[in-house]
């Protein structure tokens, strides 16, 4: 079951936190379809936030087709987002990119950095069509 964070830092409201981490999870294949959410109000107990909040992040979810609610029992995945490629099979990729945030760890940069280099990096990348 994934387990929520919030990040003050990050720009984002809670509620699109939330979402963004569960859709996160689908592309990862950290959840898979017949998973449960957390159910609200353990949501709300963890993380100290508006119950509110947590509906709503679950009802666009809903909407976009990922989650159903469940009346009195839960709301549960009903798609992903990996494209057919599992946690198991990103393995080697996901130690390239830790090899590769150790050397940029190692040439000063902090986590706001490595970021906004990343994020710089892939925008180029697919403005230049590099598959």
């Amino acid at each position: 079951m994934i387990e929520f964070h919030l990040d003050t830092r990050s720009g984002l409201s809670p509620y699109q936190q939330l979402v963004q981490q569960v859709r996160h999870a689908l592309r990862l294949g950290l959840l898979a379809e017949g998973d449960q959410l957390p159910k609200v109000k353990d949501v709300v107990a963890s993380l100290a936030i508006n119950p509110n909040t947590v509906l709503k992040a679950y009802r666009e979810l809903e909407h976009d087709g990922l989650v159903a609610a469940r009346p009195g029992v839960g709301t549960f995945v009903t798609a992903t987002l990996n494209g057919g490629a599992s946690f198991a099979a990103m393995g080697p990729l996901r130690q390239d990119l830790r090899r590769w945030l150790g050397k940029a760890r190692k040439a000063g940069l902090d986590e706001e950095s490595i970021e906004a280099l990343l994020m710089s990096t892939f925008r180029d990348s697919a403005r230049e069509g590099i598959a």
